[in-house]
């Protein structure tokens, strides 16, 4: 794997996650719906070139892997990027609607855990993620799964937040979707301009949120943020 590449489940670049051929029928409809299985594609992940690449670059900067302490090195940073790179796979679970629920659904501090990019570094912070259920409501757990899923791999900030709206406006058919991130970039509290304690913040609105005043202004109030 070529960890210094975007993470991607498709050839083409950052498109939405695999999907198994029993996946739901269309929008707007009560009818049984079979789960959703969404995975990550680990082809192309090779565990000893990745540990053999980690020791030429830590070699190259003058480290001494001789040492006790150091030689398991290039194999720990090996397996740690390929845990940062792989989201567990889940089912995204859908009920109908039955109660014809109209109101705003938001989970807040979901936890981010990515990687930026440009430096390889540490991207950490959480996100909140709301919609307006239309004919379908989802099973809460996914959204912090969805996010996972998105967020683990080489990332920046504001395709991550749209990745994250739009895969759930696509899949879940709803209203409105919102999400916000907000997260402390390694990049830039680390090196360079060692911005220590600063934050980024990112969102995407979509639907009612975004055409809607009222509904937008709910959703930025219940996340933190005035309209």
């Amino acid at each position: 794997m070529d960890l210094a590449a975007p993470a991607t489940d498709h050839a083409t670049p950052h498109a939405g996650p695999p999907v198994s051929p029993a996946g739901p029928p269309g929008p707007r409809t009560t009818a049984s719906v079979s789960p959703l299985r969404v995975v990550h594609d680990t082809d192309g992940v090779d565990l000893a070139e990745a540990e053999r690449a980690a020791a030429g670059f830590l070699r190259a900067l003058g480290v001494d892997l001789d040492g006790e302490s150091l030689g398991d090195t290039p194999g720990r940073m090996a397996r740690a990027y390929a845990e940062l790179f792989s989201p567990r796979p889940f089912d995204l679970t859908t009920f109908p609607n039955d109660e014809g629920y109209d109101e705003l659904v938001l989970a807040r501090g979901i936890p981010v855990r990515s990687v930026c990019e440009h430096h390889m570094l540490p991207v950490v912070g959480t996100a909140h993620v709301g919609y307006l259920p239309g004919d379908r409501i989802l099973g809460l757990s996914k959204l912090a799964r969805v996010v996972e899923h998105f967020a683990c791999r080489p990332q920046v900030q504001e395709r991550l937040t749209k990745q994250v709206a739009d895969w759930l406006d696509t899949h879940l058919a709803p209203k409105g979707v919102g999400v916000v991130i907000e997260a402390e970039h390694s990049c830039m509290t680390l090196r360079g301009v060692r911005a220590t304690g600063s934050t980024t913040l990112t969102s995407t609105l979509l639907g009612s949120f975004r055409h809607d005043a009222r509904s937008r202004a709910e959703f930025l109030s219940l996340t933190g943020l005035s309209s």
